[in-house]
């Protein structure tokens, strides 16, 4: 009998032991299913926020789609990731910054719809100019280069706009000159589509909602 209660005496520390470290491995799994937990939480929450962006892209796209559906419809224009395309030619000739008939008159019919859905959307229009690669020609001294010729044209689209009755405060001009083309440069048909102008729907900064508003009162 005394042999076994040293035995057992003996052996209780194992036990211990083996208790502590069942109890560790408890507390480390514990951690793991509470991180588990919180990283497919975050994973849902990030789906989810994913998903509303993408509908408010869709109910932005398919509300431009509306605004301008007559344009559309008629091949006068060009809707691609939310931005508005005129191809160069309609609006412009060849190096010239100077709006012709038919492109007036197309600008002319955009201000009403574009209007109602910058106000609807408290956003601003940036009017973008492009070209193609083709050097300026010689002898052209109104401009130095591609830049300056994409530059007037957007502030020239831009005049227009405000001519025919967009608020100046929700409209501004870009210049890209020859970067980013929508296809090729290596034949005329591709720098024709090149050579463009593009307008899109921008979200108007914070503070500069309230510079208009006290603008406005004052």
């Amino acid at each position: 009998m005394e042999e076994l209660e040293d035995g057992f005496s003996e052996a209780t520390p194992i036990w211990a032991i083996f208790g502590d470290l069942m109890s560790a491995l408890v507390g480390v799994f514990v951690l793991l299913l509470v991180w588990a937990l919180g990283f497919q939480l975050e994973l849902a929450q990030s789906l989810e926020r994913e998903v509303e962006k993408r509908q408010v892209e869709e109910q932005r796209r398919m509300a431009l789609e509306q605004a301008l559906a007559d344009p559309l419809a008629a091949g006068r224009v060009t809707l691609r990731d939310g931005r508005i395309g005129i191809s160069g030619s309609v609006l412009f000739s060849l190096n010239s910054d100077e709006l012709q008939p038919e492109g007036r008159e197309l600008l002319r019919t955009l201000v009403g719809p574009l209007k109602v859905y910058l106000d609807q959307r408290d956003q601003l229009l940036m009017v973008s100019g492009f070209t193609d690669d083709l050097p300026i020609q010689h002898g052209n001294n109104r401009y130095s280069d591609n830049w300056q010729l994409s530059a007037e044209r957007a502030l020239t689209v831009t005049r227009a706009l405000i001519e025919d009755g967009m608020p100046p405060a929700m409209v501004f001009a870009a210049a890209f000159g020859a970067q980013q083309p929508v296809v090729s440069n290596q034949d005329e048909k591709g720098r024709s589509q090149n050579r463009r102008v593009e307008m899109a729907p921008v979200p108007r900064a914070k503070n500069q909602g309230n510079e208009a508003q006290s603008s406005d009162d004052g």
